[in-house]
């Protein structure tokens, strides 16, 4: 058992149910997925930069990425249909828990002028989204071999019914929230 979900059944779960006055362990929020996405840009004219990309992924994310394609073709971007665009991954589980646990405590120290992040991005249904400019704050990813660096985004998908549960979740995971 990953080290946060163990945390998560000893000390977050029954904080919460305290907090809120569940009366089953089941209806209190649990995390659902975490899904990390990387838009390669540049996939257009040069179909490599998205196989760096899906290598890149599979190192921080411990499974390998899927890539994605465009479902439109845009004449100004130069994009026809079924181009690679950028790729994803979609962590459940165990794996799931360890790449929170390496973000919070490993990479987000790690990010230049961090101050947190916002606790205003809550998509009313309990899910949380937030971006990180660089791929490099993961120490799985050597710096000397970065061709170029990419910015991610990643979604934390929680069963919780509203923002404020959501956030409760969040924060006994010791998510860096600013305010």
């Amino acid at each position: 058992m990953a080290r946060l979900q163990q945390h998560f059944e000893e000390t977050v779960r029954p904080a919460l149910m305290q907090e809120f006055g569940y009366k089953n362990g089941m209806q209190v929020p649990k995390l659902e997925k975490i899904v990390i996405n990387m838009g390669v840009g540049e996939a257009a004219t040069d179909s490599k930069k998205v196989n760096s990309a899906v290598e890149e992924m599979g190192l921080i994310a411990g499974q390998k990425a899927v890539v994605t394609r465009a479902r439109k073709s845009i004449a100004n971007f130069k994009l026809r249909e079924g181009m690679p665009v950028g790729c994803k991954v979609t962590l459940r589980g165990e794996r799931m828990y360890e790449f929170l646990d390496r973000l919070v405590n490993i990479a987000m120290p790690r990010i230049r002028d961090f101050r947190g992040i916002s606790s205003k991005s809550f998509d009313g249904r309990g899910n949380y989204n937030f971006g990180l400019k660089e791929q490099i704050v993961f120490p799985e990813i050597n710096y000397d071999q970065v061709d170029q660096i990419r910015g991610m985004d990643i979604v934390i998908c929680t069963t919780a019914k509203s923002n404020e549960e959501a956030l409760a979740l969040l924060k006994g995971f010791n998510m860096p929230f600013a305010n």
